[in-house]
């Protein structure tokens, strides 16, 4: 479930272009240190290779959105800043220092010298500049990296180790995006060519081959020399490579790291975790991501959850501890908020304010006119039946997502509720979704920002705009409070006005939150060095082989 990147546009634009983890080892969970498995010297040498659920549909990190993308993609590229701790501070990296103006809409960077790219060529304020454009540019049809960069408005290079960045508005959370891996600086002669199959950055790996829906190769860079500041060692990688294996089966990638095919396993199967914990041979990792929950988000500008109380007696009446224990098996907490707690600005005020009630379910039903009843038991109102869809794309529906609806359809159909669930081929499921043809969208968004509730819910964050705002709500309240937030550098101004965000979209019923989404990841007793990104990302770069 973490290796989504779960946000509405990262698992649904990206499968339809497609076609298709701080921690401790046994489980504890924690909050995006540099705590690691580290227990002897390292050593340098062999290829790390890891079973991965999900695989890239594009390696152009200016364009593809997934959690793939992403976790391959900083092996690849380095960023203009870093930043190491959930919450910590923005720190340098290809850039060695940099200046904000009075009205916080312009950024001068200095940068790094004597870096070079993959392909030979130097990295200077040209690159920087033409990433960026890259991003922004409709050509690209960005599904993830444009959103980042929403108040972009220009870059001017100054000289060669010299970059100012001219935004549209202030943005509080813009150095934050610099540092994540879709904003990764690429080669612009890559950029010229065909950066989706061919990426080409600064990073600790370089690009070999892709075989789809097999595996992808990377080499280690023996000129890397400028990892930002935090990382367990300088210089070149330890690992020799890594193999990428795509593997989307849940038994079939757990059984390939008990019998010692692959060395690191993502998304350890929930019912499997107790058992590799005993295994004595292998390692089990934890780390909660920050960003939104797994949450289904209700269309409210069109269908039945345009009313509110349709939607808040739908939300009161799902069971939601009970399925997420009984299908995960205490893995996974119950969410409460359109954030979870490992993000920065979450608020706990929102736990055990909305537990499921029938009763009021039944009660909103009958005010809001579904009062009659057809011969299967759903509400009807007008001679129609209370039928909601939820849409899914087939290669989405794993995790046992389908499980969990049957459990989610049970509970509303207690209330008079026909929940459709429906796993559609990828070009129709992606035309109902850029249509907002659903009534329920599944997802969440892993980001170490609070400014995630932007992409989802600001009126502007549509899916044109490369923003997750899937319905196209435009909600003047939350317009406010958002547009403030994202705006200030004031934090007890964002923390409040975040707060208020999430208070508001759950008491409206605009979104059910249902789970914590983790970073569940199975690893051999070799595979050394294991730590996590604050977005709860494997850090490769420090990992070695015993």
């Amino acid at each position: 479930m973490g290796t989504e990147r779960g946000s509405i546009l990262s698992r649904v634009a990206g499968l339809v272009v497609a076609v298709g983890l701080v921690v401790a080892v046994a489980g504890c969970s924690g909050g995006g240190t540099d705590i690691t498995s580290s227990s002897t010297k390292p050593q340098s040498g062999g290829i790390l290779t890891y079973g991965s659920v999900q695989q890239p549909s594009c390696l152009d990190p200016g364009f593809a959105p997934e959690t793939a993308t992403g976790m391959i993609e900083r092996n690849i590229f380095d960023s203009l800043v870093s930043v190491r701790t959930k919450g910590g501070p923005v720190q340098p990296w290809l850039a060695t220092s940099w200046k904000v103006s009075a009205d916080s809409r312009s950024y001068t960077f200095q940068l790094r010298t004597g870096v070079t790219f993959h392909d030979g060529t130097s990295f200077n304020a040209d690159a920087v500049k033409a990433t960026l454009d890259h991003i922004v540019d409709p050509e690209t049809k960005s599904l993830n990296a444009a959103g980042l960069l929403s108040a972009y408005k220009s870059a001017t290079v100054l000289s060669a180790t010299s970059v100012r960045i001219d935004l549209k508005r202030p943005d509080a959370a813009f150095l934050q995006s610099l540092s994540t891996t879709y904003l990764g600086i690429q080669s612009p002669k890559s950029l010229a060519g065909t950066p989706c199959t061919h990426p080409v950055g600064t990073g600790p790996f370089s690009f070999v081959s892709w075989t789809p829906n097999k595996e992808l190769d990377l080499k280690r860079n023996p000129a890397y020399q400028w990892s930002p500041p935090g990382t367990a060692h300088t210089g070149p990688a330890y690992l020799d490579g890594i193999q990428f294996q795509f593997i989307s089966d849940d038994a079939a990638r757990y059984g390939a790291l008990t019998s010692g095919q692959v060395n690191v396993i993502e998304n350890v199967p929930a019912a499997d975790v107790k058992a590799l914990k005993a295994t004595g041979t292998d390692q089990f990792f934890k780390t909660d991501s920050p960003g939104t929950p797994y949450q289904l988000l209700l269309n409210s500008t069109k269908g039945p959850f345009a009313d509110e109380k349709v939607r808040l007696a739908f939300q009161r009446s799902l069971d939601i501890d009970g399925l997420v224990d009984s299908i995960y098996f205490g893995v996974y907490e119950r969410a409460w908020s359109a954030l979870t707690p490992a993000t920065q600005g979450y608020d706990p005020s929102l736990e055990n304010s909305w537990p499921q009630d029938v009763a009021k379910a039944n009660s909103l039903l009958d005010e809001a006119g579904w009062t009659g009843r057809d011969a299967q038991g759903y509400r009807t109102k007008d001679g129609k039946r209370l039928t909601v869809y939820w849409r899914t794309g087939a290669q989405l529906d794993r995790d046992q997502r389908s499980t969990l609806a049957q459990g989610i359809q049970a509970d509303a159909k207690k209330v008079g509720f026909d929940v459709q669930y429906v796993a559609e081929d990828t070009g129709t499921f992606g035309k109902n979704i850029f249509a907002a043809n659903l009534d329920i969208w599944g997802g969440s968004e892993q980001r170490a920002e609070p400014g995630v509730l932007n992409s989802e819910f600001a009126s502007g964050e549509t899916l044109i705009n490369g923003g997750e705002n899937i319905y196209g709500l435009n909600n003047p309240t939350l317009d406010g409070w958002l547009s403030e937030a994202g705006a200030t550098s004031d934090w007890s101004v964002r923390a409040r006005d975040y707060a208020n965000v999430q208070q508001y979209v759950v008491q409206h019923g605009l979104q059910v939150p249902i789970l914590v989404p983790a970073n569940l990841l199975g690893a051999g007793n070799n595979v050394q060095g294991v730590s996590f990104a604050p977005d709860s990302s494997l850090r490769f770069y420090d990992i070695w082989l015993g």
